[in-house]
């Protein structure tokens, strides 16, 4: 009977574990697909779009034109962004759809604010999963971990009282 709570205990360790290295990663991938977005609006912005193999990627983005489906998505530049009426190409899956520059700018912003918001999340989640998997272990809690950032209401009072 002790073997088999001790077994029991030991999956449940086992689980929570698997839990937060699940969140861990998915943050990661989130935050290479934020990245790729972040490089995509730099380079339609600059309209630097050459590349070393001679194609012009431009942009990744995740997600297609009217929702957040998760499909990764490339835009090739077909002319000089210097305009705001040149076409970008944006591939979602196997398919190439031409859009405006600005729109594609404005499709990737709101992918980026939809990606911070998931990694914020997970992040919040991450917190409860990783105290749940210390209680666990009979590891005490960890001090400082559940911090917040100043709002920027906060932060301005702050500044206000210092300059005084």
């Amino acid at each position: 009977m002790e073997c088999q709570r001790a077994l029991e205990h030991l999956s449940e360790v086992e689980a929570a574990a698997e839990d937060v290295l699940a969140d861990k990663q998915q943050i990661v991938d989130l935050d290479a697909r934020r990245n790729r977005n972040r490089e995509a609006l730099s380079a339609l912005r600059t309209g630097d779009v050459t590349s070393h193999t001679g194609t012009t990627a431009v942009a990744f983005c995740t997600g297609d034109v009217t929702s957040h489906t998760g499909t990764t998505a490339v835009a090739f530049c077909t002319g000089d962004l210097t305009s705001h009426t040149d076409k970008v190409k944006v591939c979602f899956g196997n398919m190439f759809i031409k859009f405006s520059s600005e729109r594609t700018k404005v499709m990737i912003q709101k992918d980026q604010e939809q990606l911070d918001r998931e990694i914020n999340d997970l992040r919040k989640r991450l917190k409860a999963k990783v105290n749940r998997l210390n209680d666990l272990q009979g590891k005490p809690e960890l001090q400082g971990y559940n911090l917040s950032p100043l709002s920027n209401e906060e932060l301005n009072a702050i500044h206000s009282i210092l300059k005084r």
